[in-house]
């Protein structure tokens, strides 16, 4: 068991956890000041202000934490990580004003990482994703949503699904990888549609892989161009039956009705949301599904960032991730991202606190942690800084320490 003591700032969020994580205000933060935590490998065992410490506490050793913040571990619930290649290129090609489509012409796009990452065997696949891993546990993240999706064929999705398994087992509990299965991000030339890879490919795969539990969640890209409503619809029934969660991307690039289908399955999330309307909006507050907004990717594309405020405001439970990935985000600073984007989204600080850690971890089914309560888990991010407010006003400096 361990003590941490005389904590400048301690979030608990035990008022947003109360709150399911929507409609939150500033009170939501539960701060306290001057705080203790008790805890062992497992559990949180008590909270509460240093002065009123359990008699029975004061034996364990104690570390002190004067001059640090205390929040509930930063939770990065979306991100593509695993992946070969380079795609500097078509950064260039975008701030020239090319579309996607030239792009794509131009042997850019999710077909160009396809094809570099199926030059790598799982190792290397292994080795590249460990070390950005680490960087972004560095920035005080850690908890990870990583998913598939650059194999486009079954031996290179099962290779890429093998090697997160790999990561998961490599990092625990130090760092806790969520695998995220997601075969159906784009369609393959080789297939006719989008009906055919689905019934042939992604269902056969995700079959494979629920047997050898290899994956915890099932993704797909609904957007028009990519996969349909009934796609989506059958992928998710499928999912659910053998027992996997789901989540999507949706209304990404236009309103595809995506959140109102995620609020219809209860999936984990519904990410992106570009587009969303005001139905899919009201579709989502009334589920228990989280909004994950993903404001680097459209920082990135140069687009209009998501709703936020009027998400929030409709009782939408809303989280926030980086999306890092080779093409659309190559940037894997969660913490960086939400603090150059808050005012634009119109994000309050105890909105923002909940969008990294406790709406985060509901985007994954995390439920036992995002809060630092007795009975949660210990998990735990630690800063050196005099104020929670500190770690967002300094844009690019990494306040993150490890205890």
């Amino acid at each position: 068991m361990k003590v941490y003591s005389n904590i400048s700032q301690l979030l608990t969020l035990s008022g947003a956890h109360a709150k399911d994580g929507r409609k939150l205000v500033d009170s939501d933060l539960s701060l306290i000041e001057n705080a203790s935590i008790v805890v062992d490998d497992e559990l949180i065992h008590w909270v509460g202000k240093t002065e009123d410490l359990p008699e029975d506490y004061k034996k364990i050793p104690t570390t002190n934490l004067s001059g640090h913040i205390v929040t509930p571990e930063i939770v990065d619930s979306h991100t593509h990580l695993v992946f070969g290649g380079n795609r500097s290129f078509e950064y260039g090609l975008r701030l020239k004003g090319a579309t996607y489509e030239e792009i794509a012409t131009a042997g850019g796009g999710i077909l160009h990482t396809a094809d570099k990452t199926a030059h790598l065997s799982e190792e290397e696949l292994f080795k590249t994703a460990c070390a950005r891993i680490e960087r972004i546990n560095s920035y005080g993240v850690g908890t990870i949503e990583i998913k598939s999706g650059y194999g486009l064929n079954f031996e290179a999705e099962y290779k890429i699904s093998k090697a997160i398994n790999k990561l998961k087992e490599h990092f625990q509990p130090r760092i806790k990888i969520v695998r995220t299965y997601m075969a159906a991000h784009a369609v393959p030339k080789s297939f006719l549609s989008s009906q055919q890879f689905i019934d042939e490919l992604v269902i056969p795969l995700m079959e494979k892989l629920q047997s050898e539990d290899l994956i915890d969640i099932v993704d797909i890209f609904h957007e028009k161009n990519y996969f349909t409503d009934e796609d989506t619809r059958k992928l998710f029934t499928k999912a659910q039956g053998l027992g996997l969660k789901v989540k999507m991307h949706a209304d990404e690039m236009n309103d595809n009705n995506g959140a109102a289908i995620a609020a219809e399955f209860s999936a984990l999330s519904a990410d992106h949301l570009l587009q969303v309307s005001d139905a899919g909006i009201r579709a989502l507050a009334a589920s228990p599904t989280v909004a994950t907004i993903l404001p680097g990717t459209a920082l990135f594309l140069g687009k209009p960032l998501a709703p936020a405020r009027n998400m929030i405001d409709a009782g939408v439970k809303l989280a926030i991730a980086s999306d890092y990935n080779p093409g659309s985000c190559h940037c894997d600073n969660l913490i960086l991202l939400t603090s150059i984007s808050a005012k634009n989204l119109g994000l309050t600080p105890v909105e923002i606190w909940a969008g990294i850690t406790l709406n985060a971890a509901h985007a994954l089914g995390l439920y036992e942690q995002g809060a630092i309560i007795a009975g949660h888990r210990p998990r735990l991010s630690v800063f050196k800084a005099s104020t929670h407010e500190e770690i967002f006003y300094s844009w690019g400096r990494n306040l993150s320490v490890k205890i």
